[in-house]
């Protein structure tokens, strides 16, 4: 057979042939693999699936009229399967009727070619849908790598607002560091644990890393006088110093309502409010009760105290590990829901390695 020349295509471009009819089949194998593309042949839908699952082809060539399982079944698998759904399919076949052609694009083939087909016209057709699966492939790509660049670019500039509020407070040292690494720590073991499966989805632990550090971003708000005090503060000194989680948050609300949809400063409004409430209802600055306070602020309130107790300042030394996790378990069901002290005590040994790993 003569050879119809190299496709414009990679000579890697994997094609994944399927009809029953073996002597179609062994034909347009032989003719594509002429053009140089690596082609896998095979006779039945159930063998397609298996083979595209083993080793993701760059396009699929589909018969429809095959037993067991005709074509608009496979494609209809193929598309609802997230690791294969982007594969461009073509369909072949003899059946020539309008309503066959718009059944095998609503299955989710992308085009459509009637036997006896000319093979220029099949490889034609197969070098437009690979250019156009890879320009869109790269289209994607580089958007998703501007999104990403965007967002890293967005997380780092709000890190450093926090820092720049935390510098305020001497005594902190890494404290954000270790409070972004222990909230995600237990909200990673609380998706694990399906505790509370309606609230924690797989994007949860990662919006707690970033949205944490903007826990004190309100002691900004709070006067030197107050803020640096070299000691335990007055009861007049502590309502005052209480006003930085509404300083915080209202912070955050303003920016929000220029961007209403934003999951992360969602959750920075109710890690900055409420990451001072109490489980039975003691605390400020909304004295909220039980899951009345979000799941953020809950998770917040263990790895906030935790890593307050590890932690020198000017009015006491650190506390030792196993003394702070045994004062966060007496304060189940008071200060902290019970639900997450039973997961922090899974995770004692984590949560210390964490502190070692970044001392102040």
């Amino acid at each position: 057979m003569e050879n119809r020349g190299k496709p414009l295509i990679s000579e890697k471009t994997n094609i994944l042939v399927v009809d029953d009819t073996i002597e179609n089949l062994t034909l347009l194998s032989r003719m594509l693999k002429d053009c140089g593309f690596t082609v896998r042949p095979v006779p039945n839908g159930r063998l397609a699936i298996q083979a595209a699952k083993l080793s993701k082809p760059d396009l699929i060539l589909l018969d429809i009229m095959m037993p067991e399982m005709n074509g608009f079944e496979v494609c209809s698998q193929i598309k609802s399967d997230t690791m294969l759904k982007d594969i461009p399919i073509l369909f072949i076949s003899a059946l020539t009727e309008t309503s066959e052609k718009i059944k095998a694009f609503e299955a989710g083939g992308v085009d459509y070619i009637t036997k006896p087909f000319q093979f220029e016209e099949v490889r034609a057709r197969i070098e437009t849908h690979l250019k156009l699966s890879r320009l869109q492939n790269d289209l994607e790509q580089q958007v998703q790598r501007q999104v990403m660049e965007i967002s890293e670019s967005q997380m780092g500039m709000i890190f450093g607002l926090a820092k720049l509020a935390e510098i305020r407070d001497t005594d902190t040292g890494r404290h954000l560091e270790r409070i972004r690494i222990l909230c995600k720590t237990l909200a990673d073991e609380l998706h694990v644990s399906e505790v509370y499966p309606f609230f924690v989805d797989e994007n949860f632990s990662m919006r707690i890393f970033e949205a944490s550090p903007l826990h004190d971003i309100g002691k900004v708000g709070i006067v030197d006088s107050i803020l640096l005090k070299p000691g335990r503060l007055m009861p007049e000194e502590f309502e005052i110093m209480k006003h930085h989680a509404l300083i915080g948050a209202q912070t955050l609300k303003e920016v929000q309502d220029r961007f209403p949809n934003n999951e992360f400063l969602k959750m920075g409004i109710e890690i900055s409010r409420s990451h001072h409430e109490k489980w039975n209802g003691q605390g400020y600055p909304d004295g909220l009760e039980g899951d009345q306070i979000p799941l953020s602020a809950r998770i917040m309130a263990i790895a906030d105290v935790y890593d307050a107790m590890r932690s020198k300042r000017v009015y006491k030394n650190p506390i030792p590990h196993q003394i702070t996790c045994e004062s966060i378990v007496e304060s189940s069901g008071i200060n902290f829901d019970p639900e997450l002290v039973s997961l922090f005590t899974n995770l004692e040994s984590t949560f210390n390695q964490i502190w070692m790993e970044y001392p102040d």
